[in-house]
């Protein structure tokens, strides 16, 4: 669907620090960068980044890969998917031919729920434009009455759904979608019997975005009197939309918080309109949902710095409590500002500019803990019981927090406030942590080690699928980062012409003529691939694989790319360093040698098994030629030892 060459130029025009600077916040370490990774739930960074290669890899969970893959994962796209997410980027025009009836039918149902949401973004956002007089009338005026103007609501891609049963069935029916995705959104609600009606009717349209900008959801607010409807309607959870893993405005506001390192955390769709268009945009709402950790740790890949604005709704404070003690757990920053009685964030933006905004905000914001404690105690003033709910209420607050000086502080402080002795309150707190850690499951550890070396760690590979996997890994480390070199380069004398035989074609070459080949079906593909495309003039393995479309491969050849560690400045300056591709004619066979001498020890170990199975069965018909055979073998082993030797004596 996309040219090898528009393909070529968007693998050359991306650059793997600005693609992940997306998504996750890095800072240079040594030639590299880091920071934490996207794809687990990481607290000490394990991200690595290196421009050099173009490519990323996590230390702890090992994904990552080039530009490409890294997209591919992070938005669960497929390769030419990922591919255009990257044209667009890098404004580089692409142009495909039209799909085929097959080809779309092929298409996974994941991209098709993306496809019918983008296409009623726009249909809603016509809607609201169009000069209909439901909509210059309703929607329209709905949307500039709260305040904003005409650029926000476009930058904002804010729409109107018509107050009509089935407007926006028909027109998706007409304009070639199937009603099967219309009901997976949740666009539509179809009845047992036959009858179809739109979900969002007479509502105007708040799209929620992924992080890369897909329409993912929609939130509706109706305006019509009625008091059987709910104000607020929402998409339903489908296999896009996990309304858990979202976070309205984020995709807007990540740049904006990484540039100021600080969230501001709101309630509603309208809040974080209304501060855009103020002028801060570093804001994200929770869409009047409990924060989840899956929302908290999207927030951490951007800033730990989080400030909660909440109106005077007393009730609504209390309730959000909960979200903001997973906040602490996840070690996040976490102030808290209380707007003037009256006001909410949609209003108090409208009424003032960034500036005095900001200003009002580094006057009023306090730290949680304490904000939590006045709160409470203010309820709790003349009532013992519930002056001693709330001293455990916030202990257990106290506890979540991971960092130790941390906690003491807040534990100094709240002794302070409460009239506890601090020596108790302490007890209390270590008690809880103990009796968590007790609880909790034991882990693989998710960070490194505190001592990283300065360059892309190696992380362990996928499970064995081969007896030999490491033998079968060595040699394939030598395909991906070396397949398209000359190995040997000859004249024949009765032609005189040059022979060239290039590392990939060599290694399949030997095993073949000792009738063997990776047990690893990944292995095996990926030389067989190698092999195949060497002598191609501008072949180059490690881009070749880095850049495959299938995510695994892309996988493995970042494994085997990444380097382990790098030499110091005062060796490569003042020594001679032989790099191992000066080495080849030399590794190569070694490695190859050791690959055949671990199948030959395998095939005696397993004919030493059955010989003595036959054995102890009587069968001593086919013991003989069994024996005959494995001497054989070891005749074989012993060859390939000296062999083995000898190649080592070389190289040193």
């Amino acid at each position: 669907m996309i040219d090898q060459a528009t393909i070529d130029r968007i693998r050359d025009a991306a650059q793997i620090t600005e693609v992940v600077s997306d998504f996750v916040t890095l800072r240079r370490r040594g030639v590299n960068y880091v920071g934490l990774c996207p794809f687990h739930a990481d607290k000490s960074p394990s991200f690595y980044v290196s421009p050099a290669k173009n490519i990323c890899k996590c230390f702890a969970c090992g994904s990552g890969g080039s530009p490409v893959n890294f997209i591919m994962q992070h938005e669960q796209l497929d390769y030419f998917d990922a591919l255009r997410y990257l044209a667009g980027k890098y404004h580089i025009e692409i142009r495909e031919r039209e799909l085929t009836d097959e080809e779309k039918a092929a298409r996974s149902d994941r991209e098709s729920l993306f496809i019918v949401n983008h296409w009623a973004q726009r249909y809603f956002t016509e809607q609201l434009w169009a000069q209909a007089e439901e909509a210059s009338s309703v929607g329209l005026r709905y949307f500039l009455e709260r305040g904003f103007r005409p650029d926000t609501i476009r930058k904002f891609q804010l729409g109107y759904s018509p107050d009509e049963r089935d407007a926006l069935y028909k027109k998706a029916i007409q304009s070639g979608y199937r009603q099967e995705f219309l009901e997976k959104t949740g666009l539509i609600i179809a009845y047992e019997n036959g009858k179809v009606s739109d979900r969002f009717r007479a509502r105007v349209m708040f799209p929620v975005h992924t992080l890369s900008g897909k329409v993912v959801a929609f939130g509706g607010r109706i305006l019509r009197k009625d008091d059987k409807a709910a104000k607020y309607m929402n998409s339903p959870e489908s296999e896009i939309y996990h309304k858990g893993k979202e976070l309205y405005g984020l995709f807007l506001a990540k740049g904006a918080i990484v540039k100021a390192d600080r969230c501001y955390l709101v309630e509603g769709y309208t809040d974080v309109i209304s501060m855009h268009q103020a002028g801060i945009e570093n804001v994200v709402a929770s869409s009047g949902t409990a924060l989840t950790l899956l929302q908290i740790r999207l927030l951490r890949r951007f800033t730990e710095n989080i400030t909660v604005l909440y109106d005077g709704d007393a009730a609504g404070i209390k309730a959000a409590l909960r979200g903001i003690d997973l906040l602490l757990e996840e070690g996040l920053n976490v102030k808290v500002a209380l707007l003037p009685d009256g006001e909410d964030p949609d209003s108090f933006a409208r009424s003032r500019n960034a500036t005095e905004f900001a200003e009002f905000i580094r006057r009023n914001e306090t730290d949680f803990i304490r904000f939590k404690t006045r709160l409470l105690l203010a309820d709790a003033a003349n009532d013992p019981l519930g002056r001693a709910a709330l001293i455990n209420d916030v202990i257990r607050t106290i506890a979540l927090i991971p960092d130790g000086i941390l906690r003491a502080l807040y534990i100094r402080e709240c002794s302070s406030m409460m009239d506890i002795g601090e020596s108790d309150l302490l007890e209390k707190v270590n008690r809880i942590r103990l009796s968590r850690e007790e609880k909790r499951p034991a882990a693989l550890p998710a960070a490194p080690p505190a001592a990283l070396p300065a360059a892309l760690p190696e992380s362990s590979p996928a499970p064995p699928a081969s007896p030999f996997e490491a033998e079968e890994l060595a040699l394939l480390r030598y395909v991906v980062r070396y397949g398209e070199r000359i190995l040997y380069r000859y004249v024949e004398e009765d032609t005189n012409q040059e022979v060239r035989i290039y590392v990939a074609e060599y290694i399949r070459s030997e095993l073949e003529q000792d009738e063997m080949t990776f047990l690893n079906p990944l292995y095996r593909k990926m030389l067989e691939e190698a092999s195949a495309h060497c002598r191609e003039e501008g072949f180059v393995a490690s881009k070749y694989f880095l850049y495959h479309a299938e995510a695994l491969v892309g996988q493995t050849a970042t494994d085997l790319i990444s380097e382990k560690y790098q030499l110091s400045r005062y060796h490569t300056r003042y020594r001679e360093i032989k790099r191992e591709e000066d080495l080849l004619l030399q590794l190569v066979p070694r490695d190859l040698l050791g690959f055949k001498d671990a199948c030959v020890r395998q095939k005696i170990t397993a004919i030493g098994r059955r010989i003595k199975e036959l054995q102890e069965s009587g069968d001593w018909e086919q013991v003989i030629p069994l024996m005959r055979e494995q001497d054989d073998l070891n005749v074989i082993k012993k060859n390939l030892n000296k062999m083995i030797g000898e190649r080592i004596i070389l190289k040193m």
